[in-house]
C-alpha cells in the first residue's frame, strides 16, 4: 500500500476513500446509541444558538466526520507537496493524514478538535509560506484571527497562540511589528466577541472565558493505559521517522529544515495543551494528526528499497487500530 501512496496517481483518491472507509468498518457495526456533538466553546453560545449537539443520528455523525477527514487529507496532501516538504510530489500525506485521524474510536466521530483542524491546515499553509515573503504582518494578521476563531470553537487552541511568534524566530528576522500584529489580530476577534457580550448585558461573563489558563490540570482526567496500545506502533514509527530525518536534516535546503523544526513545535504545543480544558476528551490530541503524518510520511516517502519493512510496519499500525475497534 505504502508503494502505491508513493506516487502522485488520481487513482489514489479513490484507494484513499476505501482506505477510510476500512478504518472505521468496526465503529459502523458498533455504533453507540447515542452520540452528542459539542461543536463550540459555551461562551460562544451566545453568537451561535443552532442546536446542533443532538442533530445527527450516530451514523450521520460517523459518515460526516469520515467525509470531513477524506477532505482534509487532500487539502493536506496538497500543502505538502505545494510546498515541496517531502522532496517529491506523492500522495503519503493524504493516507498518513487518515491513518493518525482514525487511530482512536473519538478520532472519527464529529468533535471541535475535527472542525478546527481545517483551521491548523489552514495555519500550516500561511506559515509555510512566510520564508518566500519580504513583509509578512498581513500573514501575522490573519494567523492572529485564525487562532482567535480556533478558539471560539475549542478553546485549548489558543495554545497555537505561541506559534506565532516561534514562526517569527524561526523565519524572520526581528521585527516588533511582526511580534505585535499577530496578538492584534487575535484581540480582534474577542474584542467583537465583548462588544456582542455587552450588547447582550453579559459583560461581566466575559473573564470567565479565561477561567482556564488559570486552571493548573484537568480535574477529571482518566487513563486505560490497555486501550492505548495501539500507539505502540505508531511510537516505533515515529522512532524511525526521527532516525530519518536526522540523517537527511542537513541535506535538506533550509526552507525545509525551518517547516519541520515549525512542524515539531506545532506538535508539542497541540499535545501539551490538553490541561487547558477542565473536562477533557481524548479527541483533543487529533489536533497534533497534521505535523504527525508530515513525520510518517518523510519516513515512509525515504524508508529505503527494503519495502518489506516499511510496509510491514504500516499493516502493523493497521491492525492494531482496527483489533482495538473491536475490543
Amino acid at each position: 500500500m505504502i508503494k502505491q501512496f508513493r506516487s502522485l496517481n488520481p487513482v489514489n483518491i479513490i484507494l484513499l476513500i476505501g482506505f477510510a472507509i476500512l478504518l472505521r468498518l468496526v465503529i459502523f457495526f458498533k455504533l453507540p446509541e447515542h452520540v452528542s456533538f459539542d461543536f463550540i466553546e459555551p461562551f460562544t453560545k451566545l453568537l451561535v444558538t443552532i442546536p446542533l449537539q443532538n442533530a445527527f443520528s450516530p451514523g450521520a455523525n460517523v459518515l460526516i466526520a469520515l467525509v470531513i477527514t477524506l477532505v482534509q487529507a487532500l487539502i493536506f496532501n496538497k500543502i505538502v507537496n505545494h510546498f515541496n516538504l517531502l522532496g517529491k510530489p506523492t500522495f503519503l500525506p493524504a493516507l498518513l493524514y487518515v491513518t493518525t485521524s482514525s487511530l482512536l474510536t473519538p478520532f472519527v466521530l464529529l468533535s471541535p478538535t475535527l472542525i478546527c483542524n481545517f483551521l491548523v491546515l489552514w495555519m500550516i499553509s500561511k506559515f509555510l509560506s512566510i520564508y518566500r515573503r519580504d513583509d509578512v504582518r498581513s500573514v501575522m494578521f490573519d494567523l492572529g484571527m485564525i487562532v482567535g476563531i480556533g478558539t471560539l470553537i475549542y478553546f485549548p487552541f489558543i495554545s497555537m497562540l505561541p506559534l506565532l511568534w516561534i514562526s517569527l524566530v524561526i523565519f524572520r528576522p526581528f521585527n516588533w511589528r511582526e511580534w505585535l500584529i499577530g496578538i492584534i489580530g487575535f484581540i480582534t476577534v474577542f474584542f467583537f466577541l465583548a462588544v456582542f457580550y455587552y450588547w447582550n448585558d453579559s459583560l461581566d461573563q466575559f473573564y470567565r472565558i479565561w477561567l482556564p489558563l488559570a486552571t493548573p490540570f484537568p480535574t477529571r482526567l482518566q487513563f486505560n493505559i490497555y486501550q492505548y496500545l495501539v500507539l505502540l506502533p505508531l511510537l516505533l514509527i515515529f522512532i524511525l521517522s526521527i532516525v530519518q530525518l536526522r540523517q537527511n536534516f542537513f541535506k535538506s535546503y533550509v526552507q525545509i529544515r525551518k517547516s519541520f523544526q515549525l512542524l515539531f513545535f506545532m506538535f508539542l504545543l497541540g499535545l501539551a495543551s490538553f490541561y487547558l480544558k477542565s473536562d477533557f476528551r481524548v479527541y483533543h490530541f487529533l489536533l497534533c494528526a497534521p505535523p504527525a503524518a508530515v513525520l510518517m510520511a518523510y519516513y515512509f516517502l525515504h524508508a529505503g528499497k527494503k519495502r518489506w519493512i516499511y510496509e510491514s510496519l504500516f499493516l502493523l499500525l493497521l491492525g492494531f487500530i482496527i483489533y482495538f475497534q473491536l475490543l
